[in-house]
């Protein structure tokens, strides 16, 4: 049943949705689904329908809904000090706090914290502190930003432009100008079958060696990555990648964003994907996982290496001129003290690591040998299954049969979430890092179900 009510005329009426059609959704040939409530790896609509959110809203409810320790960090918090501003010196408890945990659990090579709201605004920092960093040191031409096809890191100007899908260019005058695409690590949609993994790593180091010497290294300030794609695809590196692509950027002397907003703090059963794949990034993008969405964080964590470099540039230029009036907010803050105590208290890295290869096992072992799951992949807490027209030819089916978004539905009807990822029949799984392994079995029971019904 769905409310066509008055609240869902609202919704259609007055709010912008994002990743949405919107002239569809308007006219009402959407789905209007209302969520009231959370608890653990259940959501809860208006209809009283309990679903369990395989994807964790965004890949970013970590420790699962309804924590009673968060929302009374935040309660406190807002009754305390519900703002102030992090501008000229001024700070707050919890920013402070929040900072040095930060810190406790990040690569050894990282020294401060710039907190702000999303995934996109923390990138957008970072190619701004690129780009300061390199002007001081003199190197006017070190501008570029080398990004992956199918990579996704945001959906600003300058973050649209390093995403590397084309759904987030298309009719936006996107990608701007510096900004450049790489071979895409993803081993399932290689040109030539034949390649091995290591393989195809030692042609996607090739392909970026070839790009950095065509445009000059001079000319290349940074490289940025996910540790695995993630709205690209969910796929995980091919074996040899990060320890092929390491050695060029460090010969070259280009700056590694680790863009860890998807993996950062236990999705791939470690605290970070750069120090899962033994990355040494200079700069480390966090958000979802850092609050598990209770409250809008994000943040930019920066290297010894380039902090000193910032730090000489105020005293030859004075005070740095970059700042959001949000930036270290201390409801936001206070929300992730409470989050990443969570994490530690219950344990759920090790949970991520321990459910997650459960969870991964128990997806090969029930659709490898589908006729129509060309790919079964993930690490740690995420996974994914491509589909195709044919496994034996790797033929993928006709964009315009819509077979990804058919099969998410009809799952999502079966009482499960799971996302179809762009580009591509893909249906990928983050879900909460709380998920225990009955629950894992119930997404894997719907997904049967769902592949049954659909493929029939």
């Amino acid at each position: 049943m769905i409310n066509n009510d008055t609240l869902s005329q609202w919704d259609r009426q007055n709010l912008m949705h994002p990743s949405t059609h919107l002239a569809q959704h308007e006219r009402g040939e959407t789905i209007n689904r209302i969520i009231t409530s959370g608890s653990g790896s259940y959501i809860f609509d208006r209809n009283n329908n309990k679903i369990l959110d395989g994807f964790a809203g965004l890949y970013c409810v970590n420790v699962g809904y309804g924590r009673k320790e968060i929302a009374e960090a935040i309660s406190k918090q807002a009754f305390e000090l519900a703002y102030y501003h992090s501008y000229v010196g001024h700070s707050n408890e919890a920013a402070i706090t929040l900072s040095k945990m930060v810190l406790d659990r990040a690569p050894k090579n990282m020294s401060k914290v710039y907190f702000g709201l999303s995934g996109s605004d923390a990138n957008e920092t970072n190619i701004k502190l690129i780009w300061y960093y390199n002007n001081i040191l003199g190197r006017s031409s070190k501008k570029k930003i080398i990004s992956r096809h199918r990579g996704y890191h945001g959906s600003g100007l300058m973050t649209g432009s390093l995403t590397g899908l084309e759904l987030f260019h298309k009719k936006f005058d996107l990608p701007l100008e510096n900004i450049l695409h790489t071979q895409s690590p993803y081993y399932f949609r290689r040109e030539n079958v034949d390649m091995s993994e290591e393989d195809f790593s030692q042609y996607c180091a090739i392909s970026l060696e070839n790009l950095i010497d065509e445009e000059g290294a001079d000319n290349i300030a940074a490289f940025i990555a996910e540790p695995i794609l993630g709205t690209g695809g969910i796929v995980p590196p091919p074996n040899n990648y990060w320890s092929l692509i390491m050695p060029i950027l460090e010969k070259n002397d280009i700056l590694l964003i680790s863009d860890e907003v998807v993996t950062g703090f236990g999705r791939l059963g470690s605290m970070f994907g750069s120090d899962h794949y033994k990355m040494n990034a200079d700069l480390i993008t966090i958000a979802k996982g850092l609050t598990s969405a209770y409250a809008p964080l994000s943040g930019s964590i920066i290297s010894e290496k380039i902090w000193k470099v910032l730090s000489q540039g105020t005293d030859e230029n004075g005070p740095i001129g970059h700042g959001w009036t949000y930036s270290a907010h201390p409801i936001g803050a206070s929300a992730g003290i409470a989050n990443l105590k969570l994490i530690d208290d219950l344990k759920l890295v090790a949970n991520a690591r321990e459910v997650g290869k459960y969870f991964n096992s128990k997806l090969k072992e029930a659709f490898e040998n589908h006729p129509n799951v060309g790919q079964v992949r993930g690490e740690g807490m995420i996974a994914a299954l491509e589909f195709v027209q044919s496994k034996k030819t790797r033929e993928f089916f006709n964009s315009e049969k819509k077979i990804g978004p058919k099969i998410a539905e009809t799952l999502l009807r079966n009482g499960v979430i799971g996302r179809a990822m762009p580009q591509g029949d893909i249906l990928g799984f983050a879900p909460p890092l709380s998920l225990s392994k009955q629950e894992a079995d119930k997404i894997i029971d719907s997904v049967k179900i769902t592949l049954a019904s659909v493929f029939s």
